[in-house]
């Protein structure tokens, strides 16, 4: 949740200039109502008990293979999704393009997320790094390179839903916000302080506000996605880390 500008939930300190997530087998289901002897009901309830058996050898067969192959899809897809964002600086140098081709893989992530209720998770917990993002308001690409944030840091607590961004060199400036679950994957956004340099702070205005839903997240890599459609995605850096209250 790169929290962005009040419009689109990408709004940092340093924007107060601007001011600125069965198919069943006929076979076993059909059973004659009659039989003929006591061997052919003892026949037929063998083979039964022979095919459920086969089919319970098969399950078990078919269901660890189905559920490996889930994490070696999410990790080959993690490689290729930090290996296609890795010449964008933070995404500063993506074209339309590029972009086009880093969401299509974010999205192929989303779907093998293994966090289904990362609100309801302690993996959100602690201090994330912004790796990329289409925000424009988060890279700053209106401004010259040396005046730009060179990282920037996301906190979040689930237990007491604060949240707090965080620039470094130039500025240093911060955010911090509340958050109100939607569901268990989005929340709104309500953008409290702003501190300038990280020590003065400054109210935020009431328009500051926005949503984000939280659509794939690990212990080491988490994806969001802002009300205005910009894409997010983050690293985790220090889980002990606690957001100001």
């Amino acid at each position: 949740m790169a929290l962005s500008s009040p419009n689109s939930l990408n709004i940092t300190a340093s924007q107060l200039s601007l001011p600125k997530l069965f198919s069943s087998n006929p076979s076993l289901l059909h059973f004659p109502t009659k039989f003929n002897n006591k061997n052919s009901s003892y026949n037929l309830l063998s083979s039964s008990t022979t095919n459920n058996n086969n089919d319970k050898w098969r399950a078990k067969v078919s269901f660890f293979p189905a559920f490996l192959n889930k994490g070696k899809d999410a990790k080959l897809l993690k490689e290729e999704l930090l290996d296609a964002i890795a010449p964008f600086d933070r995404g500063a140098e993506a074209n339309p393009d590029d972009q086009q081709t880093v969401d299509q893989i974010a999205r192929k992530l989303e779907q093998v997320n293994p966090t289904k209720e990362p609100l309801k998770s302690d993996l959100l917990n602690g201090k994330w790094e912004l790796i990329y993002t289409t925000s424009q308001s988060i890279l700053q690409t209106q401004r010259p390179k040396f005046l730009r944030s060179t990282t920037n840091y996301q906190a979040i607590n689930v237990d007491t839903l604060r949240a707090q961004n965080m620039e470094s060199w130039p500025f240093f400036n911060q955010v911090t916000a509340d958050l109100t679950p939607l569901n268990s994957r989005k929340v709104a956004v309500k953008f409290d302080y702003f501190k300038i340099a990280g020590l003065v702070p400054i109210k935020a205005p009431g328009r500051a506000r926005g949503e984000l839903e939280i659509t794939y997240l690990d212990e080491e890599l988490r994806i969001s996605r802002g009300d205005k459609g910009n894409l997010f995605i983050l690293k985790m850096i220090d889980r002990s880390y606690r957001v100001p209250s």
